[in-house]
């Protein structure tokens, strides 16, 4: 059943209130789940309010549920190809915000709960967010399409968010920058080198397979 009005605490149970099943897909690949597709100016709203500060909001659910509801919302194999973040019925002010409050959630989420393991090379006893943090820029949704006047504008916050989070003190948090920024490389490959070089001129005794990754994203190598 599709979901248009719900609450924002309806929501929340919606999206992360759910078991998370062993060795099974997760529900919302389900054929009869009920799934949230709220009006853009909506999901936008919920959403920046979630990562501008969301301790309130997850005091309840574990670090499992954490991945998987985030899953769900905003990574294109579930709803996040909803259109949501490209829909130029909202006002551009507010497309930026949400784009810039993920930094916030980065800080207050992954930074302090991801454990210091790196999800590129599949280290073993990671924690059970460091996946979605990993993977966060490779399955978000689509900013804004070709025809929006306001693209550059979105593109430009999405890459100041990840060069911010980049120069947090977390591998979880620089992996998932580097891995996002190489997978922007391709049409950003400028603002992408200054942000990396900028990186590793600050952090010259980074741990070197970071670097290496570091390296790997400045020309776009990453999986």
């Amino acid at each position: 059943m599709r979901l248009t009005d719900l609450d924002y605490d309806d929501w929340l149970e919606h999206a992360f209130g759910h078991e998370v099943r062993l060795q099974q897909a997760a529900w919302f690949f389900d054929r009869d789940c009920d799934w949230w597709d709220p009006e853009p100016a909506v999901a936008l709203a919920y959403l920046t309010r979630l990562f501008e500060d969301p301790e309130p909001s997850f005091r309840w659910y574990s670090d499992s549920q954490i991945a998987q509801g985030l899953t769900y919302l905003v990574n294109t194999s579930a709803s996040g190809d909803n259109g949501w973040f490209s829909s130029t019925d909202v006002p551009i002010e507010s497309r930026v915000r949400c784009v810039e409050a993920i930094a916030l959630f980065f800080a207050q989420l992954f930074l302090p709960r991801c454990t210091p393991h790196l999800s590129h090379l599949s280290e073993a006893d990671a924690g059970p967010l460091n996946g979605v943090c990993y993977m966060w820029w490779d399955g978000f949704p689509c900013l804004a399409l070709a025809g929006d006047l306001n693209l550059t504008q979105m593109h430009e916050a999405a890459l100041r968010t990840m060069a911010r989070i980049l120069g947090f003190n977390s591998r979880a948090c620089q992996e998932s920058a580097l891995h996002g920024l190489g997978h922007w490389q391709r049409n950003h490959g400028r603002q992408v080198s200054a942000i990396v070089d900028g990186f590793l001129a600050a952090n010259a005794n980074l741990d070197l397979r970071l670097m290496n990754y570091a390296n790997a994203a400045r020309c776009g190598c990453v999986l």
